[in-house]
């Protein structure tokens, strides 16, 4: 009999507990709730980790990636149909130049992904192939155009502007010697500064 006394008891404690903490925990989830809404109602709220976001630029991009890709496209599934990209000023114009990437298997192997460098009227400076991101900016400048440093096959290799091109195949070029600057920007570091996707 004192078994099933303990037994009732143990059982109306835990009932009771468990009543208790529900909506203590409901009044949590509200409080944040609110706290949330009023911010951004108020234009208080902490923002930086929005990825801004241009839809002219998205479009642009969209719409060139349409022409280059016509023939691809059929052969492609709906998860195969996204970007990223990040804008930079390359030859310091006042203009961005925007880094595309993909990190899809359509465009992703072994040796890396493929993307694109746009001028910013969307037309192509180059293509590139065999690329894994992030891509780093070098502080050094060929033909007014930022060298680039791209990881390709598990090494860095340096990417100079020749003729108006950066060359396509990154593991052809020359390997990077040293450390990468702490001055050097870095572009499509597409996991660290968690980048949006978008659909083309």
């Amino acid at each position: 009999m004192k078994t099933k006394i303990l037994i009732a008891f143990i059982v109306l404690a835990l009932f009771s507990c468990q009543n208790k903490e529900k909506p203590a925990s409901k009044n949590i989830i509200k409080t944040i709730a609110q706290d949330t809404l009023s911010k951004t109602l108020g234009g208080t709220a902490n923002l930086s980790d929005v990825p801004a976001k241009d839809d002219k630029t998205v479009e642009l991009i969209r719409k060139q990636l349409a022409v280059l890709l016509k023939k691809d496209l059929p052969a492609m599934s709906k998860d195969d149909r996204f970007f990223y990209y990040e804008p930079y000023d390359l030859n310091n114009d006042k203009k961005n130049e925007y880094f595309v990437g993909f990190s899809n298997p359509y465009f992703c192997g072994s040796g890396g992904c493929s993307g694109y460098i746009l001028n910013n009227d969307g037309s192509v400076i180059n293509s590139f192939t065999v690329t894994d991101f992030p891509i780093f900016i070098g502080t050094t400048s060929s033909e007014n155009f930022k060298d680039l440093i791209f990881k390709s096959g598990n090494s860095l290799h340096s990417l100079k502007m020749k003729n108006g091109k950066y060359p396509s195949n990154p593991s052809v070029q020359e390997k990077w010697k040293g450390e990468i600057s702490k001055d050097s920007s870095v572009v499509l570091d597409i996991y660290a500064k968690k980048l949006e996707k978008y659909s083309f």
